[in-house]
């Protein structure tokens, strides 16, 4: 990436304080845990700065990616130990953040363990003020791709459909940035909640290049009903096909996007890109890949086997390897399988990136022969690319025929 100018990504959007106890193995439920009047010896606390700024921001620091962090934190205690990470890792990190005078900044406890699903208790703090004017123009003049993360926590960006996520998003695409969105479920409970999201994604999409949620979270926002039935019925995940992944995913690509991508947790990631080459094109260019090769795709990587430890940030890391791949100018097959070796490595540790090694390191792991997970989804119609090592859905009109099948 020597051509790449000292920013080759802005991470921009959700930050905040992540406060992790470490949970006795005993335990396989949070109700269990968190009996009232009991009392619970735990390990020690885990302190790292959360959310996408931080988790897919760092993560590409630690990949060798020069980035600019660019979220919102109030002048406490809790603001000025997340700025004090930033600096850790670099003292640039924290130059392009924001400090709300007055406000409590944003932190959230999260309860994960091998035996117990994830648990939050998140408080927004000044992600809920964040707005468009917050990214001023003189910051976008260097960078080949805006990366914005979790809109729908931040209470500027999820109202009037979206509208002040569109004005940001188009405003960085005018100076030439390729833009990359990704969103995190929003609570039934809240505000957010109640947004008209497939409004909210038809206004929206249209101004993004990348798009990069999890198949839970997207199919929530394109199609509730859904959604909801699939729930009903037990884990969402467990019941994703290649029929549904198609379905959800052209839905995206008609809405306006280029690259979608939907993170399948164990179950790895998928892929479908535009069949409409112009659309790629401007985005091609600015980072160097090649037009045809990312024409009409459909793919799928399997997960990397992994010693899990902790699943914090494993979506936004394996978001930081899709990019970096971009950044690398290769094939949406080896982007693929970088993004799900990213989030293999992430949940080998209990916080959201020290698991994250260098991108040379990644690539050897890769090349040395890692074990994939087995794919458990019904994928008819699809076809194993043995040299690649993903699948090759029946939409693909890029590899499918050089993968022999």
């Amino acid at each position: 990436m020597s051509d790449f100018a000292s920013t080759a990504i802005i991470v921009a959007g959700h930050t905040c304080l992540d406060v992790i106890p470490t949970l006795p193995e005993n335990y396989r439920s949070l109700s269990t845990l968190l009996m009232p009047g009991g009392l619970v010896n735990v390990g020690p606390m885990v302190l790292s700065t959360g959310g996408a700024v931080s988790n897919t921001g760092l993560a590409l620091h630690r990949l060798g990616v020069p980035v600019r962090l660019m979220g919102k934190v109030g002048d406490d205690t809790f603001g000025r130990a997340t700025l004090d990470v930033f600096r850790s890792y670099a003292p640039a990190l924290a130059a392009g953040m924001l400090i709300a005078a007055g406000e409590s900044s944003s932190y959230t406890l999260i309860f994960s363990s091998p035996g117990i699903d994830r648990t939050f208790l998140h408080y927004p703090g000044p992600n809920d003020t964040f707005c468009a004017a917050d990214v001023p123009d003189d910051a976008l003049t260097d960078a080949h791709l805006f990366h914005f993360g979790y809109p729908t926590l931040m209470r500027r960006f999820y109202r009037d459909d979206g509208r002040e996520l569109e004005t940001l998003l188009r405003r960085v695409k005018a100076h030439g940035l390729v833009t990359s969105l990704d969103v995190s479920r929003p609570d039934p409970h809240t505000e957010a909640g109640k947004v008209n999201w497939p409004a909210w994604l038809a206004r929206v999409l249209p101004q993004v290049d990348i798009f990069l949620p999890s198949v839970e979270e997207s199919l929530l926002m394109v199609d509730p009903a859904r959604y909801a039935a699939l729930e009903e019925n037990g884990a969402v995940l467990s019941q994703v096909d290649g029929g549904l992944l198609s379905d959800l995913a052209g839905q995206l690509v008609g809405w306006g996007v280029a690259i979608a991508g939907l993170k399948l947790g164990s179950q790895g990631m998928y892929l479908r890109t535009t069949s409409a080459a112009a659309r790629l094109r401007a985005l091609a260019e600015r980072l160097g890949l090649d037009v045809r090769a990312w024409t009409n795709r459909e793919l799928l990587a399997p997960a990397f086997s992994a010693n899990l430890v902790g699943t914090t940030g494993a979506g936004d890391c394996a978001i930081a390897g899709f990019l970096t791949g971009l950044l690398h100018r290769l094939s949406p097959e080896a982007a693929l399988t970088g993004a799900v070796a990213v989030g293999a490595c992430n949940v080998e540790a209990a916080d959201a990136v020290s698991g994250v090694p260098s991108w040379e390191a990644i690539q050897r792991r890769i090349q040395a022969g890692w074990e994939q997970r087995p794919v458990t989804l019904k994928l008819a119609g699809w076809g194993w690319d043995v040299g690649q090592r993903l699948w090759i859905g029946p939409q693909d009109h890029g590899g499918r025929w050089a993968a022999g099948f």
